[in-house]
């Protein structure tokens, strides 16, 4: 993925379909509940909010983003939430207004990167693309929250491929994420996307497999649904055990959703 532009693009889209669900809600819906433990609609656009800028400043500013982790780093356990919280707190229309310049900031940012630059983060350097990338799947995690929150079904698009991509490409981090020797030989990845086109990674004779719907695994690897609730197949001791702790998004590991059989 050399060249950026299609994933800035998608990026914008999936960030505008978003925008379109929360700008007709009333300030009173902002305060709804989300499935993420003590986050409103208001703390999910915090969050994407913040993180936005958070990435602006590493794409022009590495040394400005250097202070930002040392405090992340200072408070691991509610560096992010307090983020969330400072955002929330502000009127809908003005946090609305904020995610939206942010992330026009960051999209410029990104598409006037020299080729081949790479830019710090909370895990690995990240080149523009995989910038892009990571930036969507969250746009498209926490729109999951704000739509279960809001009653909205939001189909699946293809713009799920870069989200299963970098799910694949993060094995490895999600297993030093839970002080695990991440397995030396690669894994096959088969996958049916939305429209029923099959999307694979890795060799066709791994001896480790997962197979099924795209969105189930990116429900996967953002922690947006548990396992048990989702149609995919680990083929060998090694995939089983990466379904179990699989995370697309830096940090440490997240405490996941519960079964559907286990709420009541």
């Amino acid at each position: 993925m050399s060249d950026p532009t299609p994933v800035i693009d998608d990026l914008r889209e999936e960030s505008e379909e978003l925008d379109a669900l929360v700008a007709r809600l009333s300030p009173a819906r902002w305060a709804l509940a989300t499935p993420a433990p003590g986050w409103t609609v208001a703390h999910q656009i915090a969050h994407l909010a913040w993180t936005d800028r958070s990435a602006l400043l590493a794409v022009t500013d590495e040394d400005g983003f250097r202070v930002l982790v040392e405090k992340a780093l200072a408070a691991p356990g509610t560096f992010v939430d307090e983020g969330a919280e400072e955002g929330a707190s502000r009127a809908p229309d003005e946090l609305l207004e904020d995610w939206r310049e942010g992330r026009r900031r960051l999209e410029a940012a990104l598409r006037a990167s020299a080729p081949g630059a790479r830019f710090p983060w909370y895990g690995p350097p990240m080149a523009a693309a995989s910038m892009a990338t990571a930036r969507l799947m969250e746009t498209w995690a926490h729109g999951l929250d704000i739509a279960a929150a809001t009653g909205v079904t939001r189909p699946p698009t293809a713009r799920l491929r870069h989200v299963a991509r970098l799910g694949v490409r993060t094995r490895d981090f999600a297993y030093a994420a839970h002080g695990l020797t991440p397995p030396p030989e690669p894994f096959r990845v088969e996958l049916t996307g939305p429209d029923g086109d099959r999307w694979t990674y890795g060799p066709e004779d791994a001896g480790q497999r997962v197979t099924g719907p795209a969105l189930d695994f990116c429900l996967l690897v953002t922690q947006r649904a548990h396992r048990a609730d989702l149609a995919l197949t680990a083929d060998g001791p090694d995939a089983d055990r990466w379904l179990d702790i699989a995370q697309a998004f830096a940090g440490p590991p997240g405490a996941g959703r519960e079964p559907k059989g286990a709420r009541g």
